[in-house]
């Protein structure tokens, strides 16, 4: 059974400051894999860099963009990775 928590609130640290809720990730599946979905006319280049930011701030390895707004799910789906 894999461990899934949906809305995950993380702080962002600035010159010795927390921002309590910078960022939240949509999910996060057993506190390895960030699930970051969209239901956008088109995704941009700010969608896949959102998903690398969290990436590097979490200094997680493995993203998952999800396109929902799309005929073929399957052309909706990018794998992000951090630092392999």
């Amino acid at each position: 059974m894999f461990w899934v928590k949906t809305e995950v609130a993380f702080p962002v640290y600035y010159e010795g400051e927390v921002l309590d809720t910078g960022y939240r990730l949509d999910v996060l599946v057993e506190n390895k894999v960030i699930i970051e979905e969209k239901s956008v006319e088109t995704l941009t280049k700010v969608h896949h860099k959102q998903i690398l930011t969290y990436l590097k701030l979490t200094e997680m390895k493995l993203g998952i963009l999800v396109s929902f707004n799309i005929d073929n799910i399957t052309e909706g789906i990018f794998r992000k990775v951090n630092g392999l």
